[in-house]
């Protein structure tokens, strides 16, 4: 299975950089990782809310094949535990799914047609956390998850 997080614009502060590749780093030696950015939308200021959710979803649903399973990252989403996500990667991969595509939208969130198109939401804190660090914490949460898997002792109960 091939694990594919998709995220509208780029990461512009280097030390979380660094930090979102060290775990991209360690994820390599368990699954196949792909970090997909969808650079930002130009003129913005110039589109309503919902405009610029379209246009972002043009560009997320761009990035998705049929066979994939589509999650998104969502504040109304399911909340996990850490072992309760990585039982659901292990059911993801049991169950045979090549891609599972997670992604982290715009300032507005998705669009109807993008919802539309999802498998699942989860949701990672009924927080509030900018992009870019939803990026790192999303990718140490799957890290976490396959460490949990293979009870190696990253996690603690």
């Amino acid at each position: 299975m091939t694990i594919k997080l998709i995220a509208i614009g780029k990461t512009d502060q280097k030390s979380l950089q660094a930090l979102i590749e060290d775990y991209q780093k360690r994820l390599s030696f368990y699954i196949k990782f792909e970090l997909e950015i969808i650079p930002d939308i130009k003129n913005v200021k110039n589109l309503s809310e919902q405009q610029q959710k379209e246009k972002e979803g043009e560009l997320i649903l761009a990035k998705v094949t049929a066979t994939d399973q589509l999650i998104l990252l969502d504040e109304n989403g399911k909340s996990f535990s850490s072992v309760a996500f990585a039982n659901e990667l292990q059911k993801k991969m049991n169950a045979g799914i090549k891609t599972l595509v997670f992604v982290i939208g715009g300032p507005y969130g998705f669009s109807e047609e993008v919802y539309k198109k999802a498998n699942g939401k989860i949701s990672l804190s009924a927080m509030t956390f900018s992009h870019q660090m939803v990026r790192l914490f999303f990718i140490e949460q799957v890290y976490r998850g396959f460490t949990i898997l293979r009870n190696e002792p990253y996690h603690h109960q």
